[in-house]
């Protein structure tokens, strides 16, 4: 007996698992025309991409997506996909559900039977950055003085490379499947063991007269366990000899500083307990602190009784100048000797009178001749 029921159409099966594939796939799958016209996407790619290919309905075409700039690379590879025997892949930049580019990787291949090009697409950006990373580690490798290795957690070398390795007599890859703590002395591996139990650790060292600054790195897992360390060490020979060079000039700058520094302000004892210090151009702070440290220094040494400060190379002075040399002079009291001022210039007179400054309580003489001849008068008379 005939079934209504029997006759009532039944799904395409075949049609059924295509529509739940597109449905449920999880990755960023289409088929789209010769034209680049899709006709069918997977919701994972309808959640990805711009809304704009549902706002075209029947018209959207991957076309839409693409970057201005990648345009044209993009039409070319799609226009050999009908000659090509294998799939077409091409690198691009498509708009997303955020309105921003990203790059993706479009791989697409034409279906003659169908008339039709399948293709799926694959997020690139770690991709890409990766290579970045590999293609700049591989420039630090080869340009740069520095050794790029790895061990794991035994200490067994799984890399070893570097143009580095040059300073230090060895060859890329001459030490992978050898024990660094073999190799080394326990002494000198007690850093890189912090590693491995999970410390940054950073030291410079020299070895045979080459210097290093090295980096270890514990490498982890998902699970936050070391599992390998590692190193990056760089030859900085050159950079040390040429710090070194430079404090060697710089000390013999600063001995020659102070040659000049003595030669400039020459303590003499021209009578016996009596020093005498002509003072020359510029007297400022740094220079009376200097003045100051060897006048009293020699004070001390010789037991002298009387310091002569000579003046006559000083044309000017202001209130700073003044009260350096009143300073002098009380430091040289406190010693239990007696500063005597000469050879003061008219001009500096008039300075000091205009600026208030009372030398009242400092002897003074025109000349040094005079100042040492009351020096040796005092003593004569406190004989």
């Amino acid at each position: 007996m005939y079934s209504a029921k029997s006759d009532m159409a039944q799904p395409d099966s075949a049609t059924s698992t295509i529509d739940d594939f597109f449905s449920h796939c999880t990755e960023l799958v289409f088929i789209a025309g010769e034209g680049g016209r899709l006709l069918r996407m997977s919701r994972a790619l309808t959640e990805e991409m711009s809304p704009e290919l549902l706002d075209a309905g029947s018209k959207a075409e991957i076309g839409l997506l693409v970057h201005p700039e990648d345009r044209p690379a993009f039409d070319a590879a799609w226009g050999r996909l009908r000659a090509a025997a294998k799939p077409v892949d091409i690198v691009l930049r498509l708009k997303t559900a955020d309105g921003s580019f990203k790059c993706f990787q479009c791989t697409a291949r034409w279906v003659p039977e169908k008339e039709e090009v399948y293709g799926a697409l694959r997020d690139a950006e770690e991709r890409i950055k990766s290579e970045i990373q590999l293609k700049l580690l591989r420039a630090l490798n080869d340009h740069l003085p520095v050794c790029l290795w790895a061990i794991d957690r035994k200490g067994v070398f799984v890399l070893h490379d570097g143009k580095g390795l040059e300073s230090a007599g060895l060859k890329p890859g001459q030490f992978i499947g050898l024990n660094v703590f073999d190799l080394y002395p326990e002494s000198g591996t007690a850093v890189l063991r912090k590693a491995i139990d999970g410390t940054m650790s950073y030291f410079v060292n020299e070895i045979d007269g080459v210097h290093w600054e090295a980096w270890y790195l514990p490498i982890l897992n998902d699970r936050g366990e070391v599992t390998h360390v590692a190193g990056v060490t760089l030859d900085i020979t050159p950079a040390k000899r040429t710090e070194q060079e430079l404090r060697a000039k710089l000390d013999l700058i600063e001995r020659q500083r102070q040659v000049i520094r003595s030669l400039s302000t020459p303590i003499i004892q021209v009578w016996d307990r009596v020093l005498t210090l002509p003072l020359v151009g510029m007297f400022d702070s740094a220079r009376a602190a200097d003045v100051m440290e060897g006048v009293l220094r020699e004070v001390v040494r010789t037991q002298a009784r009387y310091t002569i400060l000579d003046l006559t190379g000083i044309e000017a002075m202001d209130t700073e100048t003044a009260n350096h040399l009143m300073k002098l002079t009380a430091a040289i009291k406190l010693l239990g000797a007696e500063g005597i001022i000469t050879g003061i210039h008219p001009a500096i007179a008039q300075t000091i009178v205009g600026l208030g400054v009372d030398l009242s309580s400092i002897e003074t003489r025109s000349t040094l001749r005079q100042g040492l001849e009351y020096c040796i008068r005092r003593m004569g008379r406190e004989r």
